[in-house]
């Protein structure tokens, strides 16, 4: 997943290399196995702790680079608490217009048919990390992708969530627009991430099933996945403003929320990931295993939309490790035989990120 400037065209060489085709797809299906030089599914975004890095140009006349005065006039907008320090301001990087970061984001869906947009969303935690010292970016590591914190440290200066939400709703509506699921982040604004959310959906809500329809649905729920049916005159193929499917990933929110968002109105398909590298699971030796906030949200999430990840940095045999891991983990509070319960996790996978039944 891309997630600054530095890194878009990375992932999409990458994807030119590794990437998982139509082909591959077809394939698996057929065997269940995947090629063993194709195992990657590209995404490109925009992540929150880097929006501050995006300006309007409709702000600013339309131009496509601000003036030093006008760079200092953004981050003083989008900055809390407000910087009056402009050397700090103008050593900040220079930021990009956000409609050439749209058409270039479109530009690779297009190219790469199975590509997603991620990692997006909010966050009201973090902090931007202060501005490289004299000679500090001369001796960095190469070998690391530039635009990373690289160990420095963190600056009082958080990107207000009004800008935040901007650029996150307007990456939401390309994916409406281009019909492909979302990965987003969301840390200490559940909240504010599904009333985003929502926002893009709102006027395209399902209307609630009568008590004869949801009976019936429940005497043919092992027929397919727990998303509402279509309605019959709904064209599925018109492009809508909302995304077609989205994952909350390392999920950490109450399962009051999960609830909302999976209501019978919500027209959009919800996933849920979690991970054992950021979820505080309760300690599984204790005597009530099963009582915390994760695995009450992890319980009250429909099987069919839960996912599982390792939400780290490299790929290998740590990240595999990660992945059994949370793999065991999810079975355990589900009650399921692993067999059966890795199988699920699979299918869960495949339908969010191709849209397959």
């Amino acid at each position: 997943m891309a997630t600054r400037a530095q890194d878009q065209e990375l992932v999409a060489n990458a994807a030119d290399e590794y990437g998982v085709t139509g082909q591959d797809v077809e394939l698996a299906n057929d065997t269940e196995r995947w090629s063993k030089e194709h195992k990657m599914i590209p995404a490109f975004g925009w992540h929150p702790w880097f929006s501050h890095q995006m300006f309007d140009e409709v702000e600013y006349d339309g131009v496509s680079s601000l003036t030093p005065e006008q760079k200092i006039a953004h981050y003083q907008s989008v900055l809390t608490p407000k910087s009056e320090d402009r050397n700090a301001l103008l050593a900040l990087p220079d930021p990009r217009p956000f409609g050439h970061f749209l058409a270039q984001t479109r530009d690779y869906l297009t190219r790469y048919p199975l590509a997603l947009i991620g990692e997006v969303g909010l966050d009201r935690s973090f902090r931007i990390p202060e501005s490289w010292l004299p000679g500090q970016a001369d001796e960095r590591d190469d070998s690391l992708t530039p635009g990373g914190r690289e160990g420095r440290k963190l600056s009082p200066y958080k990107v207000s969530l009004d800008h935040q939400r901007k650029v996150l709703f307007a990456q939401l509506r390309l994916a409406g627009e281009m019909q492909r699921a979302v990965s987003v982040h969301g840390v200490a604004a559940h909240g504010l991430v599904h009333d985003t959310l929502a926002e893009t959906w709102k006027g395209h809500e399902r209307k609630a099933p009568s008590k004869r329809a949801r009976k019936r649905a429940e005497q043919q729920a092992f027929a397919g996945p727990s998303s509402p049916a279509a309605d019959e005159d709904d064209n599925t193929t018109k492009p809508m403003p909302y995304p077609p499917r989205v994952c909350l990933h390392s999920f950490s929110g109450p399962a009051e929320t999960v609830r909302q968002y999976t209501a019978t109105t919500v027209p959009c398909e919800v996933y849920f990931s979690f991970s054992t590298t950021i979820n505080a699971w309760t300690d599984q030796d204790s005597d009530r295993p099963r009582t915390g906030k994760v695995e009450a949200a992890v319980q009250q999430v429909p099987d069919d939309r839960i996912l599982i990840e390792s939400d780290l940095h490299t790929a290998g045999d740590r990240m595999d490790e990660y992945l059994e891991e949370i793999a065991k983990k999810i079975c355990t509070v589900k009650g399921w035989e692993i067999e059966d319960g890795v199988r699920r996790l699979g299918k869960n996978w495949k339908r969010f990120v191709f849209g397959a039944a």
